[in-house]
């Protein structure tokens, strides 16, 4: 189960936000990913761990490249969360079993 106060640190940051915006389209080796940022690699490892940490990101090696992509269960699980909360639903179970 993911925590939603970690997602929404995760999705605070402006670089984070843009990965998950572009794993949205498809999966991306950490190679793509870099292209589109000027940050080093060690930076982008950085963000790709918080990612993964979150939950909202998954990670697989083939040969020597890391790929990337969306944990679609749990960006799910996260979009229900808000609809609940835009629509007046509750909320309160939820917030209570992640801590």
């Amino acid at each position: 189960m993911i925590t939603y106060s970690s997602v929404f640190k995760v999705l605070s940051d402006n670089i984070r936000l843009q990965i998950v915006a572009m794993l949205n389209k498809n999966d991306l080796c950490a190679c793509k990913i870099l292209e589109s940022f000027e940050i080093s690699q060690p930076t982008l490892s950085y963000h790709m761990k918080a990612l993964c940490d979150s939950g909202l990101v998954l990670s697989r090696r083939e040969g020597n490249r890391t790929w990337y992509s969306l944990n679609k269960e749990n960006l799910a699980e996260t979009a229900s969360f808000l609809s609940a909360l835009s629509s007046g639903g509750s909320v309160e179970r939820k917030c209570d079993e992640e801590n």
